[in-house]
């Protein structure tokens, strides 16, 4: 009898009031925190097309700013790009890209692979948006049953050029199967319409930021001035509405820091990437860390400018609270974001003269300092005063705040908002030492807050074990009550380390009846209970305990019905269990949401055969396989059908084929080299 050979079915996949403003700065914050009416959870947004009614010339200015047109349809007005020269390749996928422009000016991307001059596979997807204002880039992104994905393209408008987008290069390539979550949308986006119980699923987006990121719910606002009450400004603040230019440094700066200070963000108990408001602190919603590094102060992330600003002496000197003077702008006593940007004019439009303007309101010849001005060519300049520029010669940020390449976003320059002297190449050549993660918005992060910061660093960032270790320090395992605190995050840090056993120890000492009844048993838009009970699913699986791993798969999917990770684990769970009708109605309802997850096409061709029926099977591999050709596990449940069916040849091109995309599959090497000759 010849032999069948699968790989294991459940395969493990990761994929107001208008008082008169008091004269201390305690009092100020306090107003901010607290008295802003569109704080209130009654208060609504509504849209820019309103704020546009009464704010018309401010809308024409902002929709032209990075904000404005951060995100879009993807439409050739949108589109930066250069589509006459739009054929990329990926050496490590061995995979071509080519974008174009299709039928009704749909905007299409061809994956394909050449074998010679011959075209052995191709895929088109359509993209329907456009993420970026292409100040710096536009990356593009498709809509399935509202899953939002990125398709494996970017345009570098500095360059004017096509690249694997930031995140995809050197041999991690995702096509099209990186989700656009929460966090991400929320800063390219107004207010995107998430579904809750899922990844990347949205029943509405809006078209770039709008005037209530920054300004917070407009219901208020809108009701008071419809009403035809009017405050003076220029003496009062109004509460009814959050102006960013009255609010005190700290909270000034954490708006904008809420999307440009890009990190390891960690939520606060309870809370979502929505909660946070205008004229709130940021660190009671989020924590974001960094790794820091000695003799690393040339290197940055991208949207990171407020910690960079943060760094440099012209802030550090000039932030003062105890010493604010004017009361209604606090922002103009320090050096803060608005100080050289205008958030409601385009920085492509905004001249030069108004950053170095900034610079020489403080540092003026024989002022409150002198110039130190160092560029050879400035210095030379007739009449230039000893070691300084005359003053239509200056160009402060072109020096002290040079444009050079983030570590993040490949392709690109920023200008660096770390204000300081050039740095000398023997301080660029000093060995870069890890220093530890360090949350630069929160000073004093809580424990747990600490252990997940370390935990999603490993998870997402950096897979260095040091980091599940520290993880460990912050949390406690010593009795049922530090357990129970720090469950989800145990569960995920042991996990992570592949200790199955102590993620079913730690079940055990809680109790499943607890831990159904009072634990994991609430929905959220992180889906925190609902990845506890899959993480614990697949350790009862790793541990070969398939009924006790049912239960907390039916919990997954029952929190988060739209993880299509979740409802194909239940199905598998359904399949290895015994229950195939239950099994077919799982791995359906997952291609109903995505007809292109290529891990239920192959299990439900799996299923299939199990039952029988080895043309559906076959069908149904191909299916995978025309969607993802390299797909590890759907080519070795293919050979293993070709072995059943005596087709030896083909079952010997499969298992080559395996081996030659992943040459590391011992299971494909040994079979193969047990086939007959």
């Amino acid at each position: 009898m010849r032999a069948l050979f699968f790989i294991p079915f459940f395969v493990f996949i990761f994929s107001a009031c208008t008082e008169e403003v008091k004269n201390t700065n305690e009092t100020h914050e306090k107003k901010d925190t607290l008295v802003y009416l569109n704080h209130a959870d009654t208060a609504r947004y509504v849209g820019i097309n309103t704020c546009r009614l009464c704010h018309q010339s401010i809308y024409n200015t902002f929709i032209e700013t990075g904000m404005g047109k951060s995100f879009a349809g993807a439409t050739k007005q949108k589109s930066a790009g250069d589509y006459q020269h739009s054929v990329i390749y990926d050496k490590f996928s061995d995979f071509y890209y080519k974008s174009f422009w299709g039928k009704n000016d749909s905007l299409y991307f061809l994956e394909f692979r050449l074998q010679g001059k011959d075209t052995v596979y191709k895929r088109l997807e359509r993209a329907d948006y456009i993420i970026g204002s292409g100040h710096h880039t536009n990356s593009h992104m498709q809509n399935i049953n509202g899953h939002f994905n990125q398709i494996p393209m970017t345009f570098y408008t500095q360059k004017k050029e096509w690249h694997l987008p930031p995140g995809f290069e050197n041999g991690v390539n995702t096509r099209f199967t990186r989700k656009i979550g929460l966090e991400c949308m929320s800063c390219h986006n107004a207010l995107p319409d998430f579904v809750m119980g899922s990844e990347n699923k949205y029943s509405h987006v809006d078209e770039g930021i709008n005037c209530e990121r920054c300004h917070g719910p407009g219901s208020v606002h809108v009701q008071q001035r419809s009403t035809g009450s009017k405050i003076d400004t220029t003496n009062y603040i109004d509460y009814s509405i959050v102006n960013p230019s009255k609010l005190s440094i700290d909270l000034q700066f954490d708006v904008c820091q809420r999307c440009h200070l890009q990190g390891n963000a960690v939520l606060k108990e309870d809370k979502s990437f929505y909660d946070f408001k205008p004229g709130k602190k940021l660190s009671d919603y989020i924590s974001v860390f960094l790794p820091k590094y000695a003799n690393a102060d040339d290197e940055f992330i991208m949207a990171s400018h407020a910690d960079r600003l943060k760094m440099s002496q012209c802030f550090i000197k000039s932030f003062n609270p105890a010493e604010v003077k004017n009361k209604l702008k606090p922002y103009k006593d320090a050096l803060t974001c608005v100080t050289c940007h205008n958030p409601h004019i385009s920085v492509k439009v905004t001249g030069n003269e108004v950053f170095n303007n900034a610079c020489k309101n403080c540092h003026q010849p024989n002022g409150k300092s002198d110039l130190e001005c160092t560029d050879k060519n400035v210095v030379a300049a007739k009449n230039a005063k000893a070691g300084h520029a005359p003053s239509n010669l200056l160009n402060c940020v072109g020096c002290h705040m040079p444009k050079s390449g983030s570590i993040d976003i490949p392709h690109v320059t920023v200008h660096d908002h770390f204000i300081r002297k050039p740095i000398t190449k023997k301080e660029k050549d000093k060995i870069k030492t890890f220093l530890g993660l360090f949350a630069i918005n929160d000073k004093a992060p809580d424990s747990l807050t600490k252990a997940k910061a370390n935990i999603n660093q490993f998870e997402k960032f950096d897979q260095q074990q040091h980091y599940l270790d520290t993880a460990l320090k912050y949390l406690s395992v010593k009795d049922k009550n530090n357990i129970n605190k720090n469950f989800d995050a145990l569960v995920q840090l042991y996990f992570l380390k592949n200790n199955y056993a102590m993620v079913i120890s730690l079940v055990n000492q809680i109790g499943k009846v607890e831990l159904f009844n009072n634990r994991l048993n609430k929905k959220s838009y992180d889906n925190q209970h609902a990845w506890t009970c899959y993480r614990i699913g697949e350790s009862y699986n790793y541990q070969n305990k398939a009924n006790e791993a049912l239960p907390f798969f039916e919990q997954a999917n029952k929190l988060a019905p739209f993880v299509v990770e979740f409802k194909d684990k239940l199905a598998t769970a359904y399949a290895s269990t015994g229950n195939n009708n239950l099994a077919h109605q799982y791995f359906n309802e997952t291609l109903k949401e995505n007809p292109k997850y290529v891990t239920s096409i192959a299990n439900l061709g799996f299923l299939y055969l199990t039952e029988g029926n080895a043309q559906i099977a076959e069908q149904l591999y191909k299916q995978a396989l025309a969607i993802d050709p390299d797909n590890e596990n759907t080519l070795m449940n293919l050979a293993g059908l070709y072995n059943y069916k005596g087709n030896i040849v083909e079952a010997k091109n499969t298992l080559k084929q395996i081996l030659k995309k992943h040459p590391d599959n011992k299971n494909a090497a040994q079979i193969l080299a047990a086939m007959p000759k």
